[in-house]
C-alpha cells in the first residue's frame, strides 16, 4: 500500500513513481486526505518535471564504462589496443569502482601510489589524461550525464626538458659512421629525418608512392594527419632508385642498427632521445637558419604553435635582439 495508518493513527505515504530501482518518497501526515494530497502533488511533479528529483544512483562500474567508450569512440582511435589496455590497467589498479564514487580524493590517491611505485610524473600524467578524456568523451556522446568526476584536477607541473640537437659536426660523425652499417637502409631513413623533421617511424615506413616532385608526404603520422614535405632533389633521387626492383616499402627493420652506429660515436644524449634526436635537429637547424616557425609547425606536424615554439629561442633574429637589447649592450659597452 502507498498509504497506510500508523498505530498512534497518523498516515503514512511511501511511494516510488517511476516504480522499483527508482526514488523512494516518504512522509507521515496526520490525516488520510492530507496524505493523498501530497502522495498526489510528488506524482505530478515526477511527470511534470523528472529533473526535479534526484537522479537515479548510477551504479555502473569503471570497467562497464570504459566498455560503452571503447565500443563508441575507442575503437576509431590509431592507438586502439594500447590505450585500452592501459585504461583497463588503471581501473584495476582502482579496484573497479563503482563510477559514481569517483572523485579527485580517490584518484589522488591513486596517482600518489604510482609515484610511490616509481612512475615518473610525466608517466602518470599521461594516464591522467588518458582518463579525464575518457569521460569527457562519455559526456559529449551522452553516455555519462554528471560531470567528469576529475574535473579540474591539475597535471603535475613538469620541467621542461633540455632539447638536444646534433651540431654540424656531430650530424657528420654520425652519419659517416651510419655508412659503415650492414644495413643499406639505416643512413637513408636518418637523412630523411634530417632533411625533413619526420619521426623515425614516419621516415622508416615510406613507400615510392610518397616521393614525388621532390617531395615527401607523410601519412601514417602520429597525429593522424597527412603532411608533405620539400626536399632536396638529391635525395628525392636516392630514394626513388633505393631498391629499384620494389614498388613496395622502401626501408626494412634499421632501428637497431641506428643505435649501434650512434653508440660508436662520441655523441652523448639525454635517456630516450635516440632518434628523436634528428627530428629536434631538423627543427633546431631550421630556426638557426632563418626558417620561418609557422612553416616549422607544418613541416613537424604539430597540431598546436605552442609545441613547435620550444625551437623559436634559436632564430637569428631572437638571438640578435638578446645581444643588443640587454641592458649590459646598454650600459656597460
Amino acid at each position: 500500500m502507498s498509504i497506510t495508518q500508523n498505530e498512534n493513527g497518523t498516515w503514512l505515504v511511501d511511494i516510488q513513481p517511476e516504480g522499483r530501482g527508482g526514488k523512494r518518497f516518504r512522509k507521515t501526515l496526520p490525516t488520510k486526505g492530507e496524505a493523498k494530497r501530497w502522495e498526489a502533488t510528488i506524482k505530478a511533479k515526477v511527470i511534470k518535471t523528472p529533473e526535479w528529483q534526484p537522479d537515479r544512483k548510477d551504479t555502473r562500474r569503471l570497467s562497464e564504462l570504459l566498455e560503452i567508450w571503447h565500443n563508441h569512440h575507442g575503437k576509431t582511435l590509431k592507438a586502439e589496443h594500447n590505450t585500452y589496455g592501459r585504461l583497463k590497467l588503471i581501473a584495476e589498479r582502482l579496484g573497479d569502482p563503482i563510477a559514481q564514487n569517483i572523485n579527485t580524493e580517490l584518484f589522488s590517491g591513486y596517482r600518489q601510489n604510482r609515484l610511490d611505485e616509481g612512475i615518473t610524473p610525466n608517466g602518470v600524467n599521461r594516464e591522467h589524461q588518458y582518463f579525464r578524456a575518457v569521460f569527457n568523451e562519455l559526456i559529449r556522446s551522452g553516455h555519462w550525464k554528471k560531470k567528469n568526476p576529475i574535473e579540474g584536477m591539475r597535471l603535475f607541473k613538469i620541467d621542461e626538458r633540455e632539447l638536444n640537437y646534433l651540431t654540424e659536426g656531430q650530424i657528420i660523425e654520425l652519419t659517416e659512421q651510419l655508412k659503415l652499417s650492414k644495413s643499406k637502409d639505416v643512413l637513408l631513413v636518418a637523412c630523411v629525418c634530417l632533411a625533413t623533421g619526420a619521426r623515425w617511424r614516419e621516415a622508416s615506413g615510406l613507400h615510392k608512392r610518397h616521393v614525388r616532385n621532390n617531395c615527401i608526404s607523410f601519412t601514417d603520422t602520429k597525429s593522424g594527419k597527412s603532411r608533405t614535405v620539400p626536399i632536396p632533389a638529391s635525395l628525392s633521387v636516392e630514394l626513388l632508385n633505393h631498391k629499384p626492383e620494389s614498388e613496395g616499402a622502401l626501408f626494412g627493420e634499421c632501428y637497431k642498427a641506428f643505435l649501434r652506429g650512434l653508440k660508436k660515436t662520441t655523441i652523448q644524449l639525454q635517456t630516450g632521445q635516440a632518434t628523436h634526436v634528428l627530428r629536434h635537429s631538423f627543427a633546431s637547424h631550421f630556426m638557426m637558419n632563418g626558417g620561418n616557425i609557422l612553416s616549422l609547425q607544418k613541416m613537424l606536424g604539430h597540431q598546436s604553435l605552442t609545441m613547435t615554439m620550444r625551437y623559436a629561442h634559436l632564430s637569428p633574429e631572437h638571438l640578435e635582439e638578446a645581444r643588443i637589447l640587454s641592458p649590459y649592450a646598454k650600459f656597460l659597452i
